[in-house]
Formats: C-alpha cells, sequence, structure tokens
C-alpha cells in the first residue's frame, strides 16, 4: 500500500512538473549517451530529432527502402510517446545519401502518408550520415493530437506529383514544402539561372502564404539549399527585395537538389499575428553587432525564437572544427542573450558539417553546452556557404 500511494505521489509531482514546464523530453528509442533527445515536445509543436533506423533494430544496410520504414516506425513510436502521430506530422525534412535512392524512398514513404501528407524537404547530403551505414536520415515537426492541422493547396493548382503538401498550418504557424523551380500548373520544371529560379521559387511561396492568409512578411524562417555555392551572392540579390523590411532568420547551405534542372530548393516557416521582434548578434566585447540585409540572426514571434544558421570560422581556428564550433556556440549564446532567452530553452537544433569525420569534435564541443536537458538535433554532411567554414548551427528556442 505505502509503495502504491508512493507511486501515486510520484506521478503527481511529475504531472505538476510537466504542466509548469514549457518543455517534454522524449526519449523513447533514443540512446541516452547522444547530446541530443529523441524529440522535445514545445510551443505547441513536437520537434523529433533527425533519425537514422529505428535506434533499436539494427540498421538494414544498403536497403533504402527497408531503412524508411524503420526510421518512420521508430519515429511514430517516438510520436506516439508525445501525444502525436505520423498522420499529424506538419513539416518532414528528407536527407538523402544518394540521388538514386529518392524513387525507392518515395514508394515506401508514401504508404505511411496516404492522404494529406505533411510539407517536405527532400536533400542530398554531400558527405555520409551520421551512420556511416545510413542512407537516409529523417526529421520532423509534428502537431499534438487535437489541434488544427490544415493543408494549404494554392487554388488553381496541380496535384503535387510526389507525396508532400505545399504547406501545413496549425494556428498561426504556416510550415512550407522545399520549394524548387516546377511549374505548379504542370508540374514541369522550369530551367533558367540562379536569379531566374529564386524568383520563381519566391513568387510561388507568395501563392502558397497569400492561401493560408499571410505574406512574405509573415516568413520567421527559411532554409536556402544552392547547388552550386557560387550563387551565392546572386541568389541574395534576388531574394533580399521579398523580404526588404525584417528578413526571417536563414541558413545558406550547397546540397544535391531533386534534378539537375534546380538551382535552388527553399524551405520557410511562417507565422501570423503575433507581435514580431528581431536581435542582432552582438559582438564579442559586448557592442552592438551588424546587422546583415539578408537575414536577422534571431526573429522572436510570440513565445518562439528562431536563430539563424551560426557560423564560427575566423582566420585564427581554420580547418579546427572544435574551435569552429565553440565559436558558433559563443556567438548562439550571445544572440539568445540578446533576445531575452537561454540554453535552456532551446528545443531544437540543426547542424551542417563540411567534413562529418570532425562529427566527434563537434560533438565534444556541443555536449556541455546543454547539461542533461538536449535539445532534438539532426546533424548532417551539408557545407555551409564558404570555403573555411566547417560547422553551422540553426536553433529553435521557446519559453
Amino acid at each position: 500500500m505505502r509503495a502504491r500511494l508512493a507511486l501515486v505521489i510520484t506521478l503527481c509531482a511529475t504531472a505538476l512538473l510537466d504542466a509548469q514546464s514549457p518543455r517534454q523530453f522524449v526519449t523513447t528509442g533514443g540512446n541516452p549517451n547522444l547530446p541530443f533527445s529523441t524529440a522535445v515536445k514545445a510551443g505547441g509543436f513536437i520537434y523529433v530529432a533527425g533519425a537514422i533506423g529505428d535506434g533499436t533494430t539494427p540498421l538494414a544496410r544498403g536497403d533504402v527502402r527497408a531503412q524508411t520504414r524503420q526510421t518512420l516506425d521508430g519515429i511514430q513510436r517516438v510520436l506516439k510517446e508525445a501525444g502525436s502521430s505520423l498522420s499529424r506530422a506538419a513539416s518532414v525534412t528528407i536527407y538523402l545519401r544518394n540521388a538514386s535512392d529518392a524513387a525507392a524512398m518515395n514508394e515506401v514513404y508514401a504508404t505511411y502518408f496516404p492522404s494529406a501528407p505533411p510539407a517536405r524537404t527532400t536533400v542530398v547530403v554531400t558527405q555520409p550520415l551520421a551512420s556511416a551505414d545510413g542512407l537516409v536520415e529523417i526529421s520532423m515537426i509534428a502537431i499534438p493530437d487535437g489541434a488544427e492541422r490544415t493543408v494549404i493547396h494554392p487554388d488553381g493548382w496541380a496535384k503535387v506529383p510526389s507525396p508532400y503538401s505545399y504547406g501545413i498550418k496549425s494556428g498561426n504557424t504556416l510550415f512550407l514544402s522545399g520549394l524548387v523551380s516546377r511549374n505548379v500548373t504542370t508540374n514541369a520544371n522550369v530551367p533558367g539561372d540562379i536569379t531566374a529560379q529564386t524568383k520563381f521559387v519566391l513568387d510561388n511561396a507568395g501563392a502558397i502564404l497569400k492561401q493560408a492568409g499571410m505574406a512574405y512578411s509573415d516568413v520567421v524562417s527559411s532554409r536556402v539549399y544552392l547547388a552550386d555555392d557560387a550563387t551565392f551572392q546572386a541568389m541574395n540579390a534576388a531574394y533580399r527585395p521579398y523580404f526588404a523590411d525584417t528578413p526571417p532568420a536563414r541558413l545558406t547551405v550547397k546540397a544535391g537538389l531533386p534534378s539537375a534542372d534546380y538551382a535552388i530548393e527553399l524551405q520557410m516557416v511562417a507565422v501570423k499575428g503575433d507581435a514580431r521582434s528581431v536581435a542582432t548578434t552582438p559582438n564579442a566585447d559586448g557592442t552592438p553587432g551588424r546587422a546583415n540585409p539578408n537575414l536577422s540572426s534571431a526573429v522572436r514571434v510570440g513565445n518562439t525564437l528562431y536563430v539563424s544558421g551560426i557560423t564560427g570560422n575566423t582566420p585564427q581556428n581554420r580547418g579546427d572544427a572544435k574551435a569552429q564550433t565553440a565559436e558558433v556556440l559563443a556567438r548562439t549564446g550571445r544572440t539568445l542573450q540578446a533576445a531575452g532567452y537561454s540554453w535552456s530553452d532551446v528545443v531544437d537544433t540543426t547542424v551542417f558539417m563540411a567534413d562529418m569525420t570532425k562529427f566527434g569534435d563537434m560533438n565534444e564541443v556541443y555536449r556541455p553546452t546543454f547539461g542533461r536537458s538536449f535539445p532534438a538535433r539532426a546533424t548532417v554532411g551539408l557545407p555551409p556557404v564558404g570555403g573555411d567554414t566547417l560547422v553551422e548551427m540553426m536553433f529553435v528556442a521557446v519559453k
């Protein structure tokens, strides 16, 4: 009887703690020795870490179909613990090791989302995944059971040619798929230089935003994937006029894209209605940092802070992944503080690395930053723009 009473008291105390905390850490299927949580539930969403396989059974070597099944089955178990399911997925990012595996991955993926699939971005990594035998890594943002989940599809557009939706809206937040230069009424690729494709993609994004009752001014975060990093400045020149007032937080990396016709893939998040503020990363000496016309260091909407991809390369740390990681974290810490946040508020991290053999070096510096309450995280071999940049990190924080 005493043991049962103690258990009830413990469960009540845990429930009270969960009610008072804005975050719930999910560890089902995760390795407790790794510096990330399997998922974190915060701010009305569930941020699922990048997964390769299910975390419990041996990875099916050389078989992308089997690995896709293992990974989605594992994520389904994680979401169940968090009070959600795959059918509640809002945004999915898929990192493929080989472009030739795209069709096989899609074949399996489509069976898990027979209707109203989530928004999705698919890119091909240039380095091995965190697991040497991994062929596919999947990260996800899902919506808890009972909350709004609406598919956004502009009037007059053709059915999406692959298993994804152009946008998923929940409350005041809209997740857009990774958009490429594709004609939305014929689904034919639209070749062109980076300037033409950037404008084409952003014009299509504007139609999705409008269908959701939003505008470019509501975009809070974007990820730009370039087929050729030499096009970076031309992309900026085409991108900048769409966000003239307060540009969203942004990250830009080089990646393999779904077709050789594509020069750019652009993924965005928009939030409507709440007051919006921006923070600029302060200098190390505490003086105000310099604003970037192409992006905001961080954008806060409501209780959520979207932080741009932050790099840490300096002339002194060239080629040193540990030193660059330390500088990334130092700059991020100053950015969080300037926005009124701390490391304990971070719920999701994406790490982009130019050289995945430095994965352990990055982890060695990253781990102490968070103590024991790690955010969800994906780490992928996509090189940041800039030849000396080894590490770039993008964060989401929730109060």
